[in-house]
């Protein structure tokens, strides 16, 4: 009996020191998820976002800006409608260098924006970024506006170079024109094909100011994305023509966000 009774009271203070020992750490963890959840009561959602992509030949608009592959970032950030960027571009071989700033607003359907294209290879080093002077600047600055209605899957972009280097042969303001009509169709599994064109409205800087009213952008684009894993690359394939310049491109590009 005497055994027993010791052996009992062995056990029992082993359970009290266990107890005394789990206590604390039961403590420490209800309060690593107290603060967690505090954390997430305090902390929101970002409205920043960062982009990147890389495609085989920077096209835009139909038009071809080299025959080098192009690094393509891009940091936003999105309040209420509001959307302002910040993108470069920078090819591969070094032949192209982009600086891109726009500020955008969005109500429904309808969206109107402004948007700063500078592009320091094409001005050599010589450009001054901050020279903002109508006849002396290096920027061109955009005004456009896109209807993209709701219950359709189309959308038509106009838009025109209002400042900056956008000049005629004689000096003066061009305000080249442009606009563009396209359709999306969604597949399943976020797979979007688009079909659009796109057409200089007046004699411009997508004619080399040499003609009026010209389609110089019909493009078909597939959207999908490829598994690595857990993760799915979004990537997209394009072929374009420009009917104004008798030229047919193929690009493939590949998107981390």
């Amino acid at each position: 009996m005497l055994t027993f009774a010791i052996i009992y009271s062995i056990t029992m203070n082993l359970k009290v020191i266990v107890i005394c020992l789990l206590l604390p750490i039961g403590a420490l963890a209800q309060n690593v998820t107290n603060a967690e959840s505090e954390d997430n009561r305090i902390l929101k959602f970002s409205n920043f976002s960062a982009s990147l992509e890389f495609t085989t030949k920077y096209m835009w608009r139909g038009i071809e800006y080299g025959t080098s592959p192009v690094f393509l970032p891009m940091l936003s950030y999105s309040y209420k409608g509001f959307n302002v960027y910040a993108m470069g571009g920078y090819a591969a071989n070094g032949s192209h260098q982009e600086v891109d700033f726009g500020i955008s607003y969005t109500h429904k359907w309808l969206t109107i924006g402004f948007n700063d294209y500078y592009y320091p290879t094409a001005v050599s080093e010589k450009d001054n970024y901050f020279v903002f002077k109508n006849r002396e600047t290096s920027h061109y600055v955009e005004a456009s506006a896109t209807l993209a209605p709701q219950k359709f899957p189309v959308y038509l972009t106009l838009s025109s170079y209002v400042f900056g280097m956008d000049k005629k042969p004689n000096g003066s303001q061009a305000f080249s024109s442009y606009a563009e009509i396209g359709y999306n169709h969604h597949f399943k599994g976020n797979n979007v094909m688009t079909v659009l064109v796109g057409a200089e409205l007046n004699r411009g800087f997508y004619t080399d100011y040499e003609k009026g009213f010209s389609v110089c952008n019909v493009a078909a684009k597939y959207t999908t994305s490829i598994p690595l894993g857990k993760y799915k690359l979004p990537i997209s394939a394009s072929l374009v023509f420009n009917p104004y310049k008798e030229k047919a491109y193929f690009t493939f590009s590949a998107y981390l966000r």
